[in-house]
């Protein structure tokens, strides 16, 4: 009796082993829903800022929306005739107090960046986007300095990219 019970364990566990062995699911990140029998090339445009704020946070988007396409897709980037075009400008950086304390000055302030960007997909049509892009951080008004304000431009940039990335070619 106690023989028969152990081997119904041992089946029973060889079982589910042999069953979690054979399905298996597969995931790839990266590259996304691209086509690159028809999609081999795109296109980056330098995304100006247009705010009176913060005059690196250009150079920082461009590079990060420029390092997240080529890092992550296997499309060239060329100059000109892409199959992906994708421009845009920054157009939002505000700070904005959020908490107020008993003595009427913010304990928290929220910094937001926009971006609005215009995507082509010239080889597959009904893909092109056009939409402004947002995200924000808040951080302990106390602490606030150029060190922290360009530490919280940069968490933000990638968020934003992110967002870009999976909104063009990820099709999440």
């Amino acid at each position: 009796m106690i023989f028969g019970r152990y081997n119904y364990v041992v089946y029973s566990g060889l079982s589910v082993i042999i069953l979690l062995i054979g399905c298996t699911v597969s995931y790839k990140f990266e590259g996304g829903s691209i086509n690159y029998d028809l999609t081999k090339t795109i296109h980056i445009s330098d995304f100006p800022n247009r705010t009176s704020y913060s005059p690196t946070l250009s150079q920082v988007f461009n590079i990060a929306l420029r390092k997240r396409f080529i890092e992550q897709t296997r499309l060239k980037e060329v100059t000109s005739n892409a199959d992906i075009e994708l421009d845009g400008e920054i157009v939002g950086f505000n700070l904005q107090g959020m908490a107020v304390k008993e003595d009427a000055y913010s304990s928290t302030t929220r910094l937001t960046i926009n971006v609005r960007v215009h995507y082509v997909n010239n080889k597959e049509s009904g893909k092109d986007l056009e939409r402004t892009f947002s995200a924000f951080k808040e951080f302990d008004s106390s602490t606030f300095s150029d060190a922290v304000q360009d530490q919280l431009a940069k968490e933000i940039v990638d968020e934003i990219v992110d967002m870009i990335y999976n909104e063009t070619v990820a099709n999440w």
